[in-house]
């Protein structure tokens, strides 16, 4: 490991590089998980208050399920519950 090793930088920096990967993909499914309870799959099951049913869904980076219509204000009241934690779910 010194100045004769011409691979070392790059080795180094792809190390860095998918150590950083994981932890970047560890602090969005954490944060994304929420305590929310789960199905097999991995969706989050809640219960849509648009529609008034349960529904498994999957959530993106920012936390939104799969179904939400940003122009629709029972989608927004859901992500806003969804996010501070107090959306209501199911389990079986």
């Amino acid at each position: 490991m010194g100045e004769d090793d011409p691979g070392l930088f790059g080795r180094l920096a792809r190390r860095a590089g998918r150590s950083y990967a994981r932890t970047r993909s560890a602090y969005r499914e954490g944060k994304s998980e929420g305590g929310l309870p789960r199905d097999d799959a991995g969706r989050a099951k809640i219960v849509c208050r648009r529609y008034a049913e349960r529904r498994a869904v999957a959530l993106d980076d920012e936390g939104r399920p799969a179904c939400f219509d940003a122009d629709h204000d029972a989608c927004q009241g859901c992500l806003e519950d969804i996010r501070e934690g107090r959306i209501e779910t199911w389990s079986e």
